[in-house]
Parts: C-alpha cells; sequence; structure tokens
C-alpha cells in the first residue's frame, strides 16, 4: 500500500534523470529517490503482465547473440515477427513505434509519424495502462522508460500509479531501472508493468546492428531480462499467479547503424510472449506489432470495446484467412532482382476453392506478378521500395495483389486484366450478404478496380469501383439477396498497364 502521505499515483526521478514530481507536489533529492524506489498500491489481480521493450532490436541479430533468456522465451512462448509500415505512414523512429506497440492501433491512428510527436491522439487512442487505470482502477500500474519522451508525451506511462522516468544515458540506466524494477517485482504486488531498454538503440546508432558491440548490447539486455524473469519465480506467491511475459522492439536497425527509412532491416520487429495460453515454440506468420495490447488485456481477461478502434489481437489468435494456407506452396523469385534468392514469398495459385481469371491478361512481364498472385509483406515490399507497399499493414501473411507496375518491369504486350474469384457461399434464406476484407489500393491513369457479385454463378455485377488510393483499410460492402439465390461468390478485377496495384486479405462473407 502507499506511504503515508503519498498519494497512489507516484513518480520517481534518480541520479541523471529528469525532473519528476510526485503526485502530492512534494520532491526528494535524487539518491534518496533512487534509495526508496516506486511505492505501488497492492494488486487485485492474479492474472499479470510484464511487457519490456527493447529499443532497435533488430530480430535477426538475436540469432547471433547468445540471449539465453530470449531465447528459451522464443522455445516456451510464441514468437511473431514482422515488417513495419514505412513514410508516408510513418517513419521507423522510436516514436512511432513505441505509440503502436503501447495503443494498438497503427500510426493512422494514434497520429505519431515521428519523434516530434505532432498530431499524437492518446486521447481517442491511449496507451494500454492509461486505458487499464480507466477501466480498472483497481489494478496496480507500473511504468519505468529512460527514453523520457515516453513519459512527456504520455506514450507508455500515462495511467501508471508509479512510474521511474530516467534521461538516456542507457547504459548507465537501463540497470538502474532493472535493480529498482526487481525490487517492485520481489517486494511488492504489481498486476502490469512496462519496462524499457534503450542501449542496443543506442549501440546500433553508434555502431551499427553488423557491430559486435550491438551483439553484447543485446545479451546485457537479455541479462536484465533474466533478472526480471528470476524476479518474478521468487515471488512467495508465484504459484497462484499467472504470469505473461511479452517482449517487443519498436523498429530495426541498418547494418551501418541508423533508421527512420524503408530498408527492411529497418522495418524488422517482433512480438514475443509467453504466458497461459500461448503456445510454447509457435513462430506465426501472421502476428504484428499492434498485437501488443490486445495481448495485454485478452491475458488480463478483458474483451476490447469495438468503440477503441484497436487493430491488435492476441497473439495466440490465429488467421484463418484461406490465403495462410498457401505458405508450404510459397516460392522464391523468378524474375525479380532486388528480392534475395532465400526469401520464399509468392506463388500465383490460388487456395482451394478459389480462382484466378487471366483469360484477358497480357502476355509477359515480370513472372511474379502475372495476374493475381499471393505473398508475403516481406516478398512484395521488397519488390520495390518507397512506392508505399510498406503501407499494407492491415494484410496479415499471406495476401493477394495484383501489381501492374511491377509486372510492367520486363516487356510486355497488352494490359494487365486479372480477376480474383472467391469460392460460393450459401445464402438460402438470407436477405442480405456482406464481404468483409482489407485492402490497399493505388489510383493511377486508366487503370480499374472493382468488385462484383454473382448469384447462382449468374452474371456478375459490379459493387464497388475504385477510384482513388485507399491505404490499408478495411471495407464492408452489403449486398441484398435476390429472392430464390442460394448462393454467392464474389470477384475482384484489376485492370491496368503499367500503373499501381491492389492489395486483398482477411476476405469473410456472412450471410443474414
Amino acid at each position: 500500500m502507499p506511504l503515508p502521505g503519498i498519494s497512489r499515483r507516484t513518480v520517481l526521478a534518480a541520479a541523471g534523470a529528469t525532473a519528476a514530481v510526485a503526485a502530492t507536489g512534494i520532491t526528494t533529492a535524487p539518491a534518496a529517490r533512487a534509495a526508496a524506489g516506486p511505492v505501488l498500491p497492492d494488486g487485485t489481480s492474479e492474472d499479470k503482465v510484464l511487457v519490456v521493450g527493447m529499443d532497435g532490436l533488430r530480430y535477426d541479430r538475436i540469432d547471433a547473440a547468445r540471449a539465453p533468456h530470449l531465447k528459451s522465451l522464443m522455445a516456451t512462448g510464441t514468437y511473431g515477427r514482422s515488417l513495419l509500415y514505412a513514410q508516408p505512414m510513418a517513419a521507423t523512429s522510436s516514436g512511432p513505434g513505441w505509440s503502436t506497440i503501447s495503443t494498438g492501433v497503427w500510426p493512422d491512428k494514434h497520429g505519431v509519424k515521428d519523434n516530434t510527436f505532432t498530431g499524437k491522439d492518446y486521447g481517442r487512442y491511449p496507451g494500454f495502462l492509461a486505458r487499464l487505470h480507466q477501466i480498472r482502477p483497481e489494478l496496480s500500474l507500473f511504468a519505468a522508460v529512460d527514453w523520457p519522451e515516453l513519459d512527456t508525451h504520455g506514450t507508455v506511462t500515462a495511467g501508471a500509479d508509479a512510474k521511474l522516468v530516467y534521461a538516456n544515458d542507457y547504459a548507465v540506466n537501463d540497470k538502474v531501472i532493472t535493480d529498482l524494477t526487481e525490487g517492485v517485482l520481489r517486494d511488492q504486488n504489481p498486476d502490469v508493468l512496462f519496462v524499457y531498454f534503450g542501449e542496443t538503440d543506442e549501440i546500433g546508432h553508434s555502431y551499427g546492428a553488423a557491430h559486435p558491440k550491438y551483439l553484447d548490447a543485446i545479451d546485457v539486455q537479455d541479462g536484465y531480462l533474466g533478472r526480471l524473469l528470476a524476479a518474478i519465480e521468487a515471488r512467495p506467491t508465484y504459484a497462484s499467479e499467472r504470469w505473461t511475459v511479452i517482449v517487443a522492439t519498436d523498429h530495426g536497425h541498418t547494418d551501418g547503424g541508423g533508421h527512420g527509412g524503408s530498408s527492411v532491416e529497418e522495418r524488422r520487429t517482433f512480438v514475443l510472449a509467453r504466458g497461459p495460453g500461448i503456445a510454447a515454440g509457435a513462430r506465426p506468420a501472421d502476428t504484428r506489432l499492434v498485437d501488443v495490447a490486445a495481448t495485454v488485456f485478452h491475458q488480463l481477461g478483458i474483451v476490447p470495446d469495438p468503440a477503441w478502434g484497436l487493430d491488435g489481437r492476441p497473439v495466440q489468435e490465429r488467421s484463418t484467412d484461406p490465403f495462410d494456407t498457401l505458405y508450404p506452396a510459397l516460392t522464391g523469385r523468378v524474375d525479380e532482382t532486388g528480392i534475395p534468392a532465400g526469401v520464399l514469398g509468392f506463388t500465383r495459385t490460388p487456395p482451394p476453392g478459389w480462382s484466378v481469371i487471366n483469360s484477358a491478361m497480357g502476355t509477359g512481364g515480370v513472372t511474379e506478378w502475372r495476374g493475381w498472385s499471393f505473398a508475403t509483406d516481406e516478398f512484395w515490399s521488397r519488390s520495390q521500395r518507397d512506392q508505399s507497399r510498406e503501407l499494407n499493414v492491415r494484410a496479415r501473411g499471406v495476401f493477394a495483389v495484383a501489381d501492374s507496375d511491377e509486372w510492367a518491369d520486363k516487356a510486355f504486350s497488352g494490359t494487365y486484366d486479372s480477376t480474383l474469384v472467391t469460392p460460393a457461399h450459401d445464402v438460402s434464406g438470407a436477405s442480405r450478404v456482406t464481404l468483409g476484407f482489407t485492402t490497399l489500393y493505388r489510383q493511377e491513369g486508366a487503370q480499374t478496380a472493382q468488385v462484383l457479385v454473382s448469384f447462382n454463378g449468374g452474371t456478375p455485377t459490379p459493387v464497388k469501383s475504385y477510384t482513388a488510393d485507399v491505404l490499408s483499410q478495411p471495407q464492408s460492402l452489403t449486398v441484398a439477396v435476390p429472392a430464390g439465390a442460394s448462393s454467392v461468390s464474389f470477384r475482384f478485377r484489376y485492370t491496368g498497364s503499367n500503373n499501381w496495384y491492389w492489395t486483398v486479405d482477411g476476405v469473410r462473407i456472412t450471410a443474414s
């Protein structure tokens, strides 16, 4: 419980930290604050969550590091890797990255595009600690950061009952944060914690992700993680508690150092989670960075209100998208030159029940994109940077893509004209049918993009035409079911000639 005279909500600053004032308005000397440590209200939940943020930790470099605790979590938990957006949605910088992790929505919602935090909309899309404080005020919430912008802008610390806020001297303050958080876990009863480590990002900037010092920084942070895990397991009430541990990063780094751009190395992120109901050793390909907040809520037994507008979902919730069944069939490049030979990420064979009509399709062109194809984010976005392919963030796993721009990068004749057809869906007795999907569409010139509907195998009728850019947004089209109709199928027809592209994912057909 809080000490006499100190409010429930406290702030602690230590040596070298930013100025911080307790909610009572009382301040103490930095050394005294550091010695005393934060004071939290007593927790009320047996479901508990620790979120550890490791800034700028490029996931492919974990393999080269020793990192025994991270690798143990990978073996006993679920480890999903994915790629970030790039401009014009947002830079691959910490402000947008941690905002995405904390709020559970993409930058086109939370509004943070760079490290100025200009345009932030945390009032509408608060971080998960702030959300928990609103809906479960009885929970004991703690945050510790040594990039002070995460506090001054309210990105991750808002809602915390007690918080540590330090200046960005990561080599010193990552350890201080570990020391004090270890004490919180050992001696107090927190429910949800967010702990931030920044040294990997600092070393990445100074030396690059390919440097041995970057691996050393990963190992140091891994040691801090190990101490926090040991403190959890040493709790006297551990046997009666249900702990979830989540580790995530906000962006990657180039080999030479730096981030903010659109390279795959800068866009690399991961979500690693272990806890009740989370599969051991799973390597899902449909995880996204927005899934951290949704996982926190799920592990606490909280069902998000649709009004929250979350883009994420719990890490254990797998996609049922039929396109994701194509993973075993994915192959490497054929004509593309910018995609490494070892990246397996495309097929032109649709899933069972689906079909592609290419009877009017031109000849020649780049093999990978001759008509509707099915690809992963890494494969497709590598085909050409900085043409907004990086914005396909609401697609997960494998998605369908019609790309006349990339198709036309090799000699061709005729025009791009390809139609993707869904399986027939039963609508017997229904009055309407709704088609849901997510899409990324870029408009140029005379290209066309139409959704058509066909009942009982009859002539397809257009129900939607796209004539302007749609940058990774959910779609919902409802059509009246004619009397006597028993089945429906939808078609996605795209035509163009060296224009842009159209992606479709998460197709759902529901009759009512």
